[in-house]
Parts: C-alpha cells; sequence; structure tokens
C-alpha cells in the first residue's frame, strides 16, 4: 500500500501498455469515443479519457474511449489526506482489551481479605480499562477528498482500468488468473460493479483467489483501493461514482453532512 504512495511521489514510470495511450493498435481499430454527458461540465480542465476493455476475452480489446470527469480522476492528490482516510479505518475496528486491576478487583480469595497484600510494591493508578475503542469519524469531506484523490492516483500510475461489465466467458480460476497475467494487472485485483449481485462467472472464478476481490461502489473506499495493485470498474461503476461524488462536491446546503456524527443518526 505504502510503494502505491511512493511510487506517485518518485514519479516512476514503467514501460507497459497504458490504458490512457492514445496509440492505436489492431485490438482497437473500429475503437471510438464513447459519449457521455458529464454531470458538471468542468470549466478549467480537460476531461480525461481511459480505454474502454473487455473481460470476455484473454486478448485484450479496446471497445472505444471513455470519458472521465477531472474533478473525480484527475484531482490533486492529496497524500495527507489518504493517509488520514487510511489511519481512520485502520483504527476506527480496533478495540484494545488492556486492562488494568483495582484494588477491589482480585485474582485470588486472600485479596478479599487483605486487597493491599495484591498490590505490594504500589499499584496503578487511573489505569486503562478494557474494552477501549478506538472509533472515530472522519470529516465527510475528507472521506470525499480521500476517494478522489485515491482515484486520480490510481488513473495516473495507469493502475485504473474500465471495463463494460464483469461477464466472463466462463467460470473456471485458470481463465481469470491467465486475463489479469496477459494485462499486467498485477497481483492483485479490486473489481468494482455498481451492484452487489455479481455475475456468476467471475463470483465462482475468484471466490479462491484471495487476492482477487469484488465489492460494490457503495464499499468503495481508500484503504481498498490502496490495498490492491490494480482498480477495475465497470462502465456503471464509473458513472455512479461520479454521479455520487459531484452531487456532495456540488452540494449547496451541507449542514446535515457536516454536524457532528452521532451513532443513532440515520
Amino acid at each position: 500500500m505504502l510503494n502505491n504512495i511512493v511510487k506517485l511521489r518518485n514519479s516512476v514510470f514503467i514501460t507497459r501498455n497504458l490504458s490512457t495511450s492514445l496509440v492505436p493498435s489492431e485490438n482497437c481499430s473500429n475503437a471510438g469515443i464513447e459519449s457521455r454527458k458529464l454531470m458538471y461540465p468542468p470549466k478549467y480542465q480537460k476531461p480525461r479519457q481511459v480505454w474502454l476493455e473487455n473481460l470476455d476475452t484473454i486478448q485484450e480489446k479496446k471497445l472505444g474511449l471513455l470519458t472521465l470527469h477531472p474533478a473525480v480522476f484527475a484531482a490533486n492528490p492529496r497524500i495527507d489526506i489518504i493517509h488520514q482516510n487510511i489511519n481512520w479505518q485502520r483504527l476506527y475496528r480496533y478495540v484494545s482489551y488492556a486492562h488494568t486491576k483495582s484494588r477491589f478487583e482480585s485474582g485470588t480469595g486472600t485479596a478479599w481479605i487483605n486487597p493491599e497484600s495484591s498490590f505490594r510494591g504500589g499499584g496503578v493508578i487511573h489505569g486503562p480499562k478494557s474494552p477501549t475503542p478506538h472509533f472515530y469519524m472522519l470529516p465527510f469531506y475528507t472521506r470525499v477528498h480521500g476517494l478522489t484523490s485515491s482515484l486520480s492516483v490510481k488513473l495516473a500510475q495507469d493502475d485504473l482500468h474500465v471495463v463494460e461489465n464483469l461477464e466472463l466467458a466462463n467460470d473456471e480460476q485458470s481463465y481469470i488468473e491467465e486475463l489479469v497475467k496477459s494485462r499486467e494487472w498485477g497481483p492483485s485485483v479490486l473489481f468494482v460493479d455498481d451492484t452487489d449481485i455479481m455475475p456468476r462467472n467471475i463470483t465462482v472464478a475468484t471466490d479462491n483467489v484471495k487476492h482477487f476481490n469484488l465489492m460494490p461502489v457503495y464499499g468503495l473506499n481508500v484503504y481498498s483501493m490502496l490495498k490492491h495493485d490494480t482498480l477495475v470498474l465497470t462502465k456503471a461503476a464509473v458513472e455512479l461514482i461520479e454521479n455520487k461524488i459531484l452531487t456532495h462536491l456540488h452540494k449547496n446546503d451541507t449542514r446535515a453532512v457536516l454536524t457532528k456524527y452521532k451513532v443513532d443518526r440515520n
């Protein structure tokens, strides 16, 4: 995960078939630009473009160029915000069970008769009491900008690919492994779709592969994106991600999301 951040900081470029390359090949002779009407058209940045790929053959086919919104996929990569998101995700599920006994807690029956016998040499005052949760809520827009920074980093490093859908030719594990190897997608891949009901073939093919994971858009997070070498989004997932993020970035009334977090808040 830290290697992904170091790669961006040191600007290390690797020679490979870039997904954003405009060099034509024999597999994209009929490729064209996918017509998309972007929400909140950018005024000062040019839209980014990425190749729309397929998964139904091991050999890569360029189905066309897909336009991406620069506010989501070409944002200024804030390493500090990415770090805050990762640290938050690591801590909010951590619970400490460190516990210090008081003078009235004992491990033997004799201590009830003489409590001081259990604390010869001194006791601990105001020690930790378990369980101690480390949960806290990161500010809403820090989480939003964490997503845009991570998506932008992935695209800049050519570790983000967009496919038409997640339909595979078959449900063999060897098929998805050979496909990932032939396209140089790295050891670990995160596939993201707009729904949590994934196609059967890719569900079965990745079931026993620990480093190939499926995730719906509503579960997409900074930690998971940086944990995997390659992020593969479906075309529908791209549209949903842009819709959600741009809606929050251009929202006029933000009082509901900026109020202090409450556990029972709907």
